[in-house]
């Protein structure tokens, strides 16, 4: 266990509290630019342990409609990985802070200062190099969810490197012999993905989310955080062993579209953990 990492340290934290970590994840820009950074004050000042920020990408493969339009509008109103950084300078947020982004806008970050001249792979490795030293004294974290074992390497060397958690990702289809191999690169904590598919709002938890659980925990001494379709703490009734951490996303996306507070959406979670 990477016993240095605030991810680790903050969910293990809940941990002694007796509770699952709150995980709440927000697409950067939502519901606008000009109010995103009072909603992430918002988070920390009510019960967020860990937050996740979505880096607005045009092909968000792994979300479901909510997350997806706001990531478009958020492309609109002019969110890039370059504004999120910018603002998080300017933060103080006592919860560490996570990044999911789509591979490509992270290997596009630094390109034009990348090593000119060198091959695809060197010059790719340069520009997360440089990413890298960029975020680390901004971000705990990083989730890359297109970037599958195989294709995982540049980006763990330049993050290691830096003192930045790659954060993989597991879900019904992983193997216990692949979460294995997974579990000699995972950092922080391990995102398990509750369900096959997009993310999005859904009614309850899959029957097969306790099986994926019990693989997880045999294969990964890190905390396990549940995501994907988490709607409220009433979905966590039926299971007879809690996760470490829960990540909502969508339903807090779609409140906040419809005009509520943070504070209102983590009230049931701060009553019920």
């Amino acid at each position: 266990m990477s016993a240095h990492s605030r991810l680790t340290e903050a969910i293990l934290a809940a941990a002694q509290e007796k509770r699952p970590a709150r995980v709440p994840f927000l697409t950067a820009g939502c519901p606008s630019p000009d109010k995103f950074w009072d909603c992430l004050s918002e988070l920390d000042e009510n019960g967020a342990d860990v937050i996740e920020i979505g880096a607005p990408f045009s092909d968000p493969v792994a979300d479901g409609p909510v997350i997806a339009a706001a990531s478009q509008k958020a492309i609109l109103d002019g969110v890039s990985l370059d504004w999120i950084l910018e603002g998080l300078s300017r933060q103080k947020l006592k919860a560490p802070v996570v990044l999911m982004s789509y591979a490509n806008p992270l290997i596009q970050y630094a390109w034009d200062r990348a090593e000119e001249g060198a091959s695809l792979s060197r010059k790719v490795m340069s520009s997360l190099t440089i990413l890298a030293e960029d975020i680390s004294r901004l971000v705990d974290g990083v989730i890359v969810p297109d970037a599958p074992l195989e294709e995982s390497g540049p980006f763990q060397m330049a993050f290691d490197e830096k003192g930045v958690d790659l954060i993989v990702l597991v879900g019904p289809n992983t193997t216990s012999k692949r979460m294995e191999k997974y579990a000699t690169l995972a950092r922080g904590y391990v995102y398990v993905v509750s369900v096959l598919g997009t993310t999005g709002v859904r009614e309850g938890l899959p029957l097969d989310v306790k099986a994926t659980l019990a693989r997880a925990r045999a294969a990964f001494d890190l905390p396990l955080a549940l995501g994907f379709g988490v709607t409220g703490p009433q979905q966590l009734a039926g299971l007879s062993r809690l996760p470490d951490a829960v990540i909502f996303g969508s339903a807090l996306v779609k409140h906040l579209i419809e005009g509520g507070r943070c504070r209102d959406f983590m009230a049931p979670w701060l009553e019920s953990f």
